[in-house]
Order: C-alpha cells, then sequence, then structure tokens
C-alpha cells in the first residue's frame, strides 16, 4: 500500500522492520506516561486512534495535568473506548501521543466522547497545541 501509516508498538529495544521495498521507515521511541483501562476494555478494538501534538511551553505543566486528571481517564470512561494511552517522544516533535483503542469508530462521535472533549479544561489547553495531527486506523485482519 503507497502511502500506508502503521503504528508498531513494542516494549523495550526493537530492531527496525524493513518494509517490503527494503526501506526502514520512519522509527520513534516513546515512553508510556499514562494507560487506561477502557470502559469497553476484553473487547477486540476494530479501531485506533492516535492525536500527535506539541504544546507552547507555558502550557506544558497545565497539558499533562488536563491529560492525566481529567482528558485521559474521561475517554477511556466512554463505552466503546477499549483503551487509552498516552506517549511522549522525547527526541523530536511531535512531542506527545495520545492513542485511543475503539471497539467502533462511532465511539468518537458519540456524546459521551465529545462531552469530555467539551470542558472548560479542554477549551483552555487546546488552543496551546501546535503541530497537532489526527489519525483514525482500521484494523484490516484479526491476528494470526
Amino acid at each position: 500500500m503507497n502511502g500506508a501509516l502503521v503504528y508498531f508498538y513494542a516494549a523495550g529495544n526493537t530492531p527496525p522492520v524493513l518494509t517490503p521495498q527494503g526501506v526502514a521507515g520512519e522509527w520513534k521511541r516513546l515512553a508510556c506516561l499514562q494507560e487506561v483501562q477502557g470502559a469497553s476494555a476484553g473487547q477486540v478494538a476494530s479501531h485506533h486512534y492516535v492525536v500527535e501534538t506539541d504544546v507552547l511551553p507555558e502550557f506544558e505543566d497545565d497539558l499533562n495535568a488536563w491529560y492525566a486528571q481529567e482528558h485521559l481517564p474521561g475517554l477511556a470512561a466512554v463505552p466503546g473506548t477499549i483503551r487509552a494511552a498516552r506517549y511522549i517522544d522525547t527526541a523530536s516533535s511531535p512531542r506527545y501521543y495520545a492513542c485511543y483503542d475503539l471497539a467502533g469508530a462511532e465511539t468518537l462521535g458519540s456524546p459521551e466522547w465529545l462531552a469530555v472533549r467539551a470542558t472548560p479544561w479542554s477549551s483552555r489547553v487546546r488552543p496551546a497545541f501546535r503541530n497537532t495531527g489526527r489519525t483514525m486506523f482500521r484494523r484490516l485482519s484479526a491476528a494470526r
């Protein structure tokens, strides 16, 4: 697949894997900051949603507190969320990654998900995001 995005998470030191064309992809070393089991833990994730961002330096402490205390636990509690986790890349940009395993893409637009995104704290922190990307991945087949 040309232009396909693939996220691969592994603990410890993982050597790069070559693509079918023999070219190594871009690898980032992420450290897990927080992981929360979701309201739908135990279900199979059909989708994986990733938000990657930098933040203005003066908002970094507020961003980390918001994610730890409100945002990640709130989104994990939404029906359809299997797992929510945060990572940091200390070597490059974007620096922060939030990853959500979802039972279905519709979880993202559910009233419960949207309510967590619409808090006053969210409204204060989100304008400080920079270099932000959001990607929804769909599971193509079951692992064998």
